[in-house]
């Protein structure tokens, strides 16, 4: 394999697992290594980035803004689907994977590299969002993923640390942290360490967008957001960009200790994992898409398009972004969006979000038609042909098992 690969474009972030990734791939292949760092979001420095990765050997550093794009492009489009995984999880992880495997893609491809490679683990859900999105994408270009190739040396963090300090690989050597923390636009996840234990609750003060509900206001704020054809495009009035959006329901949500969630899930290649995640404004924006949705959307629509919304969950978790079957019921959601235009009033309390109103011009709600006080132009007689006609197979059955009996 290293006879074949000439230059290599790495999934960078500058802490320990992928710098000696780095420096383990220009040992073991020989190759140039390009380095390549996302902010999706996360809010780290990337100040001496470029410094710490050309030390470490890599032949030049990119750094990509990926924030708007990758709201614009991968959380509101899933979030025109209200995805919810396993009824809990609002899929932060897993939609910025494909985002971020897309721009790697560009880069390898303009650079003219042979390969790409990532430090996801053989045991967990990134190395197979990563994968597959270089299949679907770029299927020649050879994919080194280190954790599972068997020259990989490391057992875990000590092996590693001892082989930084062998080679002078600028990193941080302190003390592993009780659990590993991923951060975007949408949450930051918790996992691994104390954690991995189901029993025990998660460290008071490990969260950092949210304050713990019992600390939160003790006065409940109202927030009004508005809805274009199935995206948000403004708060409180302020139109925003699709980035500024959750930025703003982050702020907000987190001051309140709303979105919250401890989950046992199930990760698509067979284990069971505990996650911890705070998604403030992800929360609130399904929220407020639902109350939108109640005015506007037909109700077959609806139906339809909700009991697939646990396969398209499924197919984000498991790494299935830019597969034909995600892009087909894309197509339906989107276009169960077309008369999704509204506003929706929340009230957040102490972590808890609730609808105090909704409207649209394109409501099929009528007052008078649901009205207790008038017929609105519906005729209640009849209801009972309507009835009648629905329990025929009801008035059936009970014949036969009476028959039986």
């Amino acid at each position: 394999m290293s006879a074949t690969i000439r230059k290599l474009v790495l999934a960078y972030s500058g802490g320990l697992d992928t710098s000696v990734i780095l420096q383990w791939i220009r040992d073991h292949f020989g190759c140039e290594v390009v380095a390549y760092c996302a902010d999706v979001g996360q809010g780290d420095e990337t100040e001496g980035l470029e410094r710490k990765a050309l030390s470490t050997g890599a032949s030049k550093l990119y750094v990509e803004d990926l924030r708007e794009e990758f709201a614009r492009e991968f959380v509101f489009p899933m979030m025109r689907a209200n995805a919810v995984y396993e009824g809990y999880y609002l899929l932060g992880t897993s939609i910025a994977r494909p985002a971020i495997a897309r721009k790697q893609v560009e880069i390898a491809l303009r650079e003219g590299a042979d390969a790409v490679a990532h430090g996801a683990t053989g045991k967990g859900n990134d190395q197979v969002r990563f994968e597959l999105t270089f299949a679907r994408l770029a299927p020649q270009l050879t994919v080194v993923a280190p954790w599972r190739h068997p020259a990989w040396p490391f057992k875990g963090r000590a092996d590693m640390i001892a082989y930084a300090a062998e080679k002078r690989i600028p990193v941080p050597v302190t003390a592993e942290k009780p659990y590993s923390m991923d951060c975007n636009l949408v949450h930051v996840s918790y996992e691994g360490g104390v954690l991995e234990d189901p029993w025990r609750e998660p460290y008071a003060d490990m969260f950092r967008l949210t304050v713990a509900p019992e600390d939160a206001p003790d006065q409940a704020e109202y927030v009004e957001i508005e809805y274009l054809r199935g995206d948000p495009v403004a708060i409180n009035g302020e139109e925003l960009t699709p980035a500024a959006i959750i930025e703003r329901a982050n702020q907000i949500g987190g001051r309140h200790g709303i979105g919250r969630v401890d989950l046992v899930e199930n990760r698509y290649v067979g284990i069971k994992s505990r996650g911890v995640y705070e998604t403030p404004g992800v929360t609130m924006l399904l929220h407020a898409h639902r109350a939108v949705e109640q005015l506007t959307l037909d109700r077959e629509v609806m139906h339809l398009r909700d009991g697939l919304v646990p396969r398209y969950a499924e197919m984000v978790y498991n790494g299935y972004w830019f597969a034909p079957e995600r892009e087909s019921l894309q197509a339906l959601a989107d276009e169960a969006q077309r008369h999704v235009t509204g506003v929706a009033r929340l009230k957040l309390y102490k972590g808890t979000v609730s609808i105090a109103g909704r409207k649209s011009g394109d409501s099929l709600y009528d007052p008078a038609m649901a009205s207790f006080e008038q017929a609105g132009g519906y005729r209640q007689a009849d209801a009972e042909g309507f009835i009648r006609l629905n329990g025929l197979r009801l008035r059936a059955l009970a014949e036969i098992e009476k028959a039986k009996k």
